[in-house]
């Protein structure tokens, strides 16, 4: 698979819900589940706390820490809006891991000293932030936020692409997070390929949400 664009990245999401009857709420928990999986495949130990947006790269990553609770990792949810912003399919995924008990922590009115205090004990840390739909200047308090996961030196895994990246250039749009470890969706990005892209991605590993063949083979070829 070709690497897609913003409005391709959209293009498949939209097709694949109207076009074939796949739920979005399916479609994140597939992306979610395969993303835990990745992190779980690493052998990895200690802490995970997943730092999420209010958008959808946000209810992924509340699927990744029911999935990753299941497999005996230690979680903590670290929310950067108020859980009333929060809509959509990524409302329904947090409301199961609220019921569940996962420790979920309101961080929106928190200041960069108070992340970074929540993050320091983090043996990895979750980016799930901002996602494709980004394309102007990182603004607060996305900012602070992703100052304070660069500064504690933990090991981060991007979901989607590092937040702050741009996802059609590569380039920082201002902050921007330094991943060690990038999962993405469907396909690489059109700016994963940019010179200089992999200080900011890591490295890559192209994940699957369930889109069906028929839909994946049409865009590959530009029939959006």
């Amino acid at each position: 698979m070709r690497p897609l664009s913003r409005i391709e990245v959209r293009e498949v999401d939209r097709r694949a819900i109207e076009d074939y009857g796949l739920p979005g709420v399916i479609l994140m928990e597939n992306a979610g589940r395969n993303a835990a999986l990745l992190l779980d495949s690493m052998q990895i130990a200690g802490l995970i706390c997943l730092v999420c947006g209010k958008g959808n790269n946000g209810g992924d990553a509340y699927v990744m820490a029911r999935h990753l609770e299941n497999r005996g990792h230690s979680v903590r949810v670290l929310l950067a809006c108020r859980p009333e912003e929060i809509t959509g399919d990524a409302l329904l995924h947090l409301q199961v891991i609220q019921r569940a008990g996962l420790p979920i922590i309101d961080l929106s009115q928190g200041t960069r000293e108070s992340w970074l205090n929540e993050l320091q004990s983090a043996a990895w840390i979750v980016d799930a932030l901002l996602g494709t739909g980004l394309t102007g200047v990182v603004r607060e308090p996305y900012c602070k936020i992703i100052e304070a996961i660069n500064q504690t030196g933990s090991r981060v895994f991007s979901v989607d692409l590092p937040s702050g990246l741009d996802c059609d250039t590569g380039q920082p749009l201002g902050t921007c997070i330094r991943a060690m470890i990038t999962g993405t969706f469907v396909s690489r990005k059109l700016g994963f390929d940019m010179p200089g892209t992999e200080l900011w991605t890591g490295k890559i590993h192209v994940l699957d949400i369930g889109v069906p063949k028929a839909l994946l083979e049409a865009i590959d070829h530009g029939s959006c």
